[in-house]
Parts: structure tokens; C-alpha cells; sequence
């Protein structure tokens, strides 16, 4: 009797044992964003040494694990014949990337086929990262992508995510009126407004200076107050005058239009070939 209650004991604990993982990596996937099977860092091109490889790695499984988005950096040479963003989506979708339902996050990647860039996001990531921040980080890192300093792309590539998320969660989303340019020096520079009134100042304290200069040349000439003081007598006979009607000027203004209040571009998105909404934009280097 005491053997058939401890092999029953003993059954119960191995089948608890066997469900036990199960529940294991449920909680890990929530937690981690993906069942950890693949890095965040994918360098099928080789240009990122293994020691500044786990650096990167490090610093994205940190943000990403603290921000619950995934972020995600993939060097490649070929794109298999497809378009940028299509092995971006494909890449993502295949590596199960993304946290929780909506599998929040964004990846960067860089082709060294068409020499391009690609960042397409997914889930929060659309609402963190707009059309005009993913054009403002590609600005940002371009200029190391074409010098070939790819660490420092993407690390600072992981900064700046990090950054944008933060920002996007207190409710301060990037997001720039359409057309605006972003300039890749992002210290205290004045303002085009400014610029343009200094440039005025400027240009008319030199016009100035160079009628002054003039006018001290003129010393015999002097003023007179009638036109007829400047012609000489007789050499102007009028001997007929016509008006004649040449053109006229027709001026229409522009019925003005109901526009967003903060003029930006927010987020386009546009659904991947395996049915998927994702955001996303690009550029080259």
C-alpha cells in the first residue's frame, strides 16, 4: 500500500516537473519580448567585431527589456532579391521579435547591397517612432554608416530608441511638420527666422557704408530742384505721345484651409506581405 501511495506521489511530481517549463517559457517570452532564440544583433555581413558585438548586444537586451519594445540592428549583404523593407518585416516576423500582443518593437537594417537603411516598427513602436523621427535617426547616423563606423551607428541607433520611447511614453512624441529638414547637429543653433533678420541687419548696415562712400566722392555735384536743371536745351523735341494698354494684373488669394493643429506627419503604415501593419521608412548612405 505504502509503494502504490509513493509511486503515485512520485508520478505527480514528474508530471508537475514536465508542465513546470512550459509555464517557464510562457513567463520568459512575456518578460523578454521572444523565447531569447535569436540576438538583437544580426551581423550577416561580419563588420562588427565579436567584443563590440556583445557591447551592442548587452546595451539593446537592456533597453528593450526595460522599455518592454524590442530593438533590433541587422547588417546584411544580400537581400535575397527582395525590397529592403520586405526582408526587414520578413527578417522581424521570422526571429519572432516584439513584446506582448501587438509584438512591440523596431528594427534597424542596414544594406550593403543598395547601400541603404530601413527601420520598420511594429505595434507601439508606430506610435513612438513617426515618419519624421525615423527620417531625424537615419540623419543621425548615416554619416557613420557611410564612414563605415558601424558600431557607433548602432549604438547610438540604440540611444536614440531608447530616447524616442521614453519621450513617446511622457507623451512628447517626435513629430515634425512635413517637409521640415533635420539637421544633424542637434546643438543651439539659432533659428532660420533669426538668421534671415541678422542677414537683413547686416545687408543694409553695408549698403550704408558703400552710399556714404559714394556720396563723399561727389564733391562738384550738387542738388537741383527742377527736372529741367538735368536736360540740356534742345536736345529733347516730343513730337507725338500715345498711351497704349499692354497687360493687366489679376491677384487671387488661396481660400484658406482646416489643417492639424500641429502640422506633423504622424505615422504611415502600410501591411506586410503576411497581412502584419507595420511602420517604417528609410533612406540611403
Amino acid at each position: 500500500m505504502n509503494k502504490k501511495i509513493v509511486s503515485i506521489l512520485f508520478a505527480f511530481v514528474l508530471c508537475f516537473c514536465m508542465v513546470l517549463p512550459a509555464f517557464a517559457v510562457t513567463d520568459s517570452t512575456e518578460i523578454n519580448g521572444f523565447a531569447d532564440e535569436y540576438s538583437r544583433v544580426i551581423d550577416y555581413a561580419g563588420v562588427i567585431p565579436q567584443q563590440e558585438e556583445d557591447k551592442l548586444v548587452e546595451q539593446f537586451d537592456e533597453i528593450a527589456n526595460r522599455q518592454k519594445v524590442d530593438i533590433v540592428i541587422c547588417f546584411a549583404n544580400s537581400l535575397d532579391g527582395k525590397r529592403t523593407s520586405d526582408y526587414a518585416e520578413a527578417l522581424y516576423e521570422k526571429h519572432n521579435y516584439g513584446y506582448g500582443e501587438n509584438k512591440d518593437g523596431i528594427m534597424l537594417l542596414v544594406s550593403f547591397e543598395n547601400r541603404d537603411w530601413y527601420i520598420a516598427t511594429r505595434g507601439y513602436a508606430i506610435q513612438a517612432f513617426t515618419d519624421a523621427g525615423i527620417q531625424y535617426i537615419g540623419n543621425q547616423i548615416k554619416g557613420d554608416l557611410g564612414e563605415e563606423n558601424y558600431y557607433a551607428a548602432a549604438e547610438y541607433f540604440g540611444r536614440l530608441c531608447d530616447e524616442f520611447i521614453t519621450d513617446a511614453k511622457n507623451g512628447n512624441v517626435y513629430d515634425e511638420p512635413m517637409g521640415a529638414v533635420d539637421d544633424e547637429d542637434d546643438g543651439s543653433v539659432l533659428p532660420p527666422p533669426v538668421w534671415i533678420l541678422i542677414s537683413i541687419a547686416v545687408g543694409v548696415v553695408i549698403a550704408f557704408i558703400v552710399v556714404g562712400s559714394m556720396k563723399r566722392k561727389l564733391h562738384t555735384v550738387n542738388m537741383q530742384a527742377a527736372a529741367n536743371n538735368y536736360l540740356k536745351n534742345g536736345s529733347l523735341n516730343i513730337t507725338e505721345s500715345n498711351d497704349i494698354f499692354l497687360y493687366s494684373n489679376v491677384t487671387k488669394t488661396a481660400k484658406p484651409q482646416d489643417n492639424d493643429s500641429n502640422g506633423g506627419s504622424g505615422s504611415s503604415t502600410h501591411e506586410s506581405s503576411s497581412g502584419n501593419t507595420y511602420g517604417g521608412g528609410g533612406g540611403n548612405f
